[in-house]
């Protein structure tokens, strides 16, 4: 087996003059753009596997070099010269300049008569977080039997990688060897708790290892360090937005204008997903008598930025729910309430236009979370503390400044556009086959592979359930795409929720073939999406919306006076999920998330300078470790009627809200970004001692 280092781009922005090697010996080889065989892009994305001429980003490949040696190919590696001219590179999504990948300019509603008695007005900032997987990325490759270097394929090219999404990379490595798709298999390998981080970059370094073994006629894997990971793959994408409302006499909402700015890097990548899930999430779960909404996708000078445990969803509503929980305060009013009195019912309308057909539980799921954390009698309490500290000395020595916070957001099940997604010519849909053989054991096939296995739990014991068969008979093969089964990416609660929908009516099928056909009985089940044009003249699939999963967190903390560290005191979470299939995995999974969400509020602090990760970020990056967590209370609305409900994102786009609101009350001031810095909270410290005189 030989090794692939990759050769990165020295500079954020220019043009690829020369790659200059040192003298190598023959067993090493240098690979560029130019022996690409066939197309050099990414299959559905404009990602260059290998740049050829132009630079976008400080890291971009732009070579492999493949060796027998990993200690000599990093020495070769660190002699090789990237040869480029500089232009000037764009790192902020403020610039207007030429390069917005897309944009949005929407208006709903009618201006309604009314005075306006009070304008709130916020700019809500997320920063980047990086997924933190287990291990760094990597694949390998080789063909099924041994061949000449540089022939055409005498057997089929086997691709080892740990992928959410097989099919893409498949895909991907076809397009890239020019091959037909049936001459190459994917053997998906653990994936290990990911965070959507392995969607589309496994398919990236996947096409590196096809191409060096494709030149080479050997195995090449390609597999990156924990630094190169860490600066080059891609990260929750930062976002700014910033919202105004004019609030009429009740506190209602007359006019609200949203602007939103996402960096999505240097390439798209699910540009339209992402972008339209921040518009949406940014209005929150709230009625308005008028709401004008401009959004763009910014393209800059930094590696590609994608999801994180969501599509932009969370983003979205961080700045809603914040922005909510500042127009209470600013009308004194209890922000738990202000929420109840504008909640969107049932005959409301989502701003892309779907009406709620089904029961809107906003207000039962934030009960849920009150009642659980003993939120009413916490923030009476601890908002007669701020109010009186108003009117004497700001702080007390030896007396906690404490605060809590409320959230509440929804969440759909799938993916609003999956054009890129296909099977056959039926572009969008996904499969799942089932087999019922002689022996009486059933075999359930599709394309997907998670993080765990609790779906096939949840799988087996459907069957178990439908069919009345053996559950030690029921076998789920970890998805091998030499049987073309495309179930799309494992994201979005997309396994448990349409794949599982899937199974189920596979089960019923053949309970009702069993007893008049012949076995086996082999049955496939497709999705396919319903298309409705949306607000930006694009089709998505309205069933990504038709089912919302709907969350509820409060976050209660308390400051030290004399550091102003926060220590969290507890999180609540109130969930309707629908019918929740396995309670002990639903549980652990938004456990795991709310750690994570946490992690994003209080402590991962990262970005780029002039489009590079500066040191102290890579080696200092702050997790929460387990002393650092906090008790997390989970409580579901149960239902047993309801088909299963998305809700991984959910606490992703609720805690980090209820956290900002309940920092914002014990510091009585109002932070408005994320993650929320020690250096910010002791600035808000400082400048409240010298309004006191202190």
């Amino acid at each position: 087996m030989l090794f692939g280092l990759t050769i990165r781009s020295p500079v954020a922005k220019g043009r690829l003059r020369d790659i200059i090697c040192p003298e190598m010996s023959d067993s090493y080889t240098l690979i560029t753009a130019a022996a690409i065989p066939g197309m050099n892009q990414l299959e559905d994305f404009p990602v260059p596997i290998l740049a050829a001429v132009t630079l976008s980003y400080i890291g971009e490949p732009v070579a492999l070099l493949v060796g027998p040696n990993v200690l000599r190919l990093e020495e070769y590696a660190a002699q090789c010269r990237v040869i480029a001219d500089a232009e000037e590179g764009v790192f902020s999504s403020h610039a207007h300049a030429p390069g917005a990948m897309a944009t949005r300019h929407i208006i709903m509603g009618d201006t309604q008569p009314g005075a306006v008695k009070t304008i709130v007005q916020g700019v809500y900032r997320t920063g980047i977080q990086e997924h933190w997987y287990a291990e760094p990325q990597g694949a390998r490759a080789a063909f099924a039997d041994a061949s000449p270097a540089g022939e055409k394929f005498p057997d089929k090219m086997v691709i080892y990688t740990a992928t959410q999404w097989p099919v893409h990379v498949k895909r991907s490595v076809a397009g890239v060897l020019g091959c037909s798709l049936d001459l190459v298999v994917v053997e998906p390998a653990s994936l290990g708790i990911h965070l959507d981080g392995k969607i589309w970059y496994p398919s990236l370094i996947s096409c590196h290892a096809a191409l060096g073994t494709f030149i080479t006629g050997k195995p090449v894997q390609v597999l990156l360090t924990r630094e190169e990971d860490f600066r080059y793959s891609p990260k929750r994408n930062g976002t700014e937005i910033e919202i105004r409302s004019a609030l009429g006499e009740g506190g209602e909402l007359l006019e609200t204008e949203i602007t939103v700015r996402a960096d999505l890097g240097a390439q798209g990548v699910f540009v339209d997903e992402i972008l339209d899930r921040t518009c949406l999430g940014s209005l929150g779960a709230y009625t308005y008598s008028q709401v004008r909404i401009n959004g763009v996708a910014a393209q800059t000078n930094i590696p590609p930025q994608g999801p994180l445990g969501g599509f932009g969803l969370s983003q979205g509503f961080f700045a809603m729910e914040r922005h909510v929980s500042r127009i209470a305060d600013t009308l004194r009013q209890d922000p738990a309430e202000w929420r109840k009195n504008h909640f969107l019912r049932r005959k409301g309308t989502l701003a892309m236009g779907l009406p709620l057909n089904e029961q809107v539980p906003a207000e039962q799921v934030l009960d849920t979370a009150a009642a659980m954390s003993d939120y009413y009698r916490k923030w009476a309490s601890y908002e007669l503390l701020r109010s009186h500290r108003r009117l004497t000395n700001w702080a007390v020595k030896d007396e906690p400044l404490r605060g809590i916070g409320i959230a509440v957001a929804y969440q759909g099940s799938g993916f609003l556009y999956n054009d890129s997604w296909y099977n056959g010519n039926d572009m969008g849909s996904c499969t799942v086959e089932l087999t019922l053989e002689k022996d009486g054991s059933l075999e359930i096939r599709s394309g997907i592979v998670s993080s765990t296995h609790g779906y096939t739990e949840i799988w087996r014991n459907i069957a178990v359930a439908i069919l009345g068969v053996d559950g030690n008979l029921v076998r789920i093969p970890v998805a091998n795409t030499d049987a073309a089964l495309d179930s799309g990416p494992a994201s979005s609660s997309w396994n448990c929720t349409v794949l599982t929908t899937l199974v189920e009516h596979g089960c019923l099928a053949i309970r009702k073939q069993r007893f008049r056909d012949p076995l086996p009985i082999t049955v496939q089940r497709s999705y396919r999406p319903v298309k409705k044009m949306n607000w930006a003249g694009k089709f998505f699939d309205k069933n990504a919306l038709a089912h919302l999963g709907w969350g509820a967190a409060v976050v209660e903390v308390e400051m030290d006076t004399v550091t102003y560290a926060a220590a969290i005191r507890g999180v609540w979470l109130g969930i309707d999920g629908g019918r929740i299939l396995a309670e002990k995995q639903a549980r652990r999974s938004l456990k795991t998330a709310a750690i994570q969400a946490l992690g994003w509020a209080s402590r991962e602090q990262l970005s780029y300078e002039d489009g590079k990760i500066p040191d102290t970020f890579i080696f200092n990056y702050d997790l929460p470790a387990p002393l650092d967590i906090p008790p997390i209370q989970v409580n579901f609305i149960t239902h047993d009627t309801v088909n299963p409900k998305g809700i991984g994102e959910l606490p992703f786009s609720v805690i980090p809200s209820a956290y900002l609101q309940a920092v914002s009350q014990a510091m009585d001031h109002p932070f408005e970004k994320i993650p929320l810095s020690a250096a910010d909270v002791w600035e808000a410290g400082k400048r409240k001692h010298q309004e006191a005189g202190g």
